[in-house]
């Protein structure tokens, strides 16, 4: 049998590169993500107080963990559309404590129905952030300082409004509603991961979510192709403020009374914040992901929750998560620069 023959490589000719098996494919694709670091992070944190505690996987610990992401989540969802457009947010915790007073004096002052005032709710949430949209858009006022303007102004009719005193939650809404949208074990979370799902669409499917990206990215340049961006960040302040009030009604319900101290004032807001920066959202605009502030939440959640278990004092998480937040961020932009050069 003949043997058989090879051809001999010219002379400074490379041998053909192999390709990447399947698997190694899919791992640069996922390391590729956004996502995919602060995903680690928070699987890393799960481990670690796993072994550090027998209590963090217990079903109740669990529970307290999915219902603090899921507030922080909901309202990140709409401060990553901001962020991506360009802007940002301050108020958002407060009127997160208004709503639920809303829903309280719409029902027991003024005898409408449990939906109505939801409804009326969420609507004057809203109008604070088409208050917040039109100042920034049309007065040129930078988002910054409207919105902390906002903060004011909402938590001055809020404490006037509830005499800075809590009240039960309305009886026509205790029962299964109240279960259904946040008194249930995994109510939160179970809408916190559907409004996740819905406007991780919104930013990446759809004409809403590519204006958002093309405003926040280059302004001039969406402008003049025909996009009004005017409009793209009234509806995102909007969006922002409603998420927030819807928030502040399921933290109603789950701690079973409206307290003028829900979302613990500008609390929510710099967690939300935070988590959207944490999960790859860029603070100068132009990009950013819904998924990656879910796993933010998440990663905030867990630290909280683990080092409480552990026994660290309540002073030595807050330093814990400002730490926290600046290794994220400079994981984030270390992983940014190595996507950019085409290495990971």
């Amino acid at each position: 049998m003949a043997e058989p023959t090879t051809v001999p490589l010219d002379a400074g000719e490379a041998p053909p590169r192999r390709r990447p098996g399947r698997g190694r494919r899919a791992v640069d694709g996922f390391l590729r993500r956004r996502e995919a670091s602060v995903l680690l992070v928070a699987l890393g944190l799960m481990i670690y107080f796993r072994a550090a505690s027998d209590v963090f996987l217990t079903r109740d610990n669990l529970v307290n963990i999915a219902q603090a992401t899921a507030p922080v989540a909901i309202v990140a969802a709409g401060i990553v559309l901001l962020l991506v457009s360009g802007e940002i947010d301050l108020s958002v915790g407060i009127v997160a404590a208004l709503a639920p007073f809303l829903f309280h004096f719409a029902i027991d002052f003024y005898g409408q129905p449990v939906l109505v005032g939801l409804l009326v709710a969420l609507l004057i949430a809203a109008a604070v952030g088409l208050v917040n949209g039109l100042i920034v858009t049309q007065l040129k006022v930078p988002s910054f300082v409207t919105t902390l303007g906002t903060f004011f102004a909402v938590q001055g009719i809020l404490l006037i409004t509830s005499h800075a005193y809590p009240v039960a939650i309305p009886q026509a809404a205790q029962g299964t509603f109240q279960t259904w949208l946040g008194a249930g074990p995994w109510a939160s979370i179970t809408w916190a991961l559907l409004l996740v799902a819905i406007f991780h669409v919104i930013l990446t499917r759809t004409r809403w979510g590519l204006h958002t990206i093309s405003v926040g990215g280059n302004p001039v340049g969406a402008t003049e192709a025909g996009i009004r961006a005017s409009r793209i960040k009234i509806g995102n302040f909007m969006i922002t403020s409603t998420l927030g009030g819807l928030v502040g009604i399921m933290e109603a319900f789950r701690i079973n009374t409206i307290d003028p101290n829900i979302g613990g004032g500008t609390t929510l807001t710099f967690y939300a914040i935070s988590a959207a920066v944490i999960g790859g959202t860029a603070l100068a605009g132009g990009s950013g992901t819904i998924v990656g502030a879910f796993f933010g939440a998440l990663v905030l959640a867990e630290l909280q929750n683990g080092f409480n278990l552990i026994g660290y004092s309540a002073n030595t998480i807050f330093l814990i998560l400002g730490l926290a937040i600046l290794v994220s961020m400079i994981a984030n932009q270390y992983l940014s620069r190595l996507r950019r050069a085409g290495r990971t």
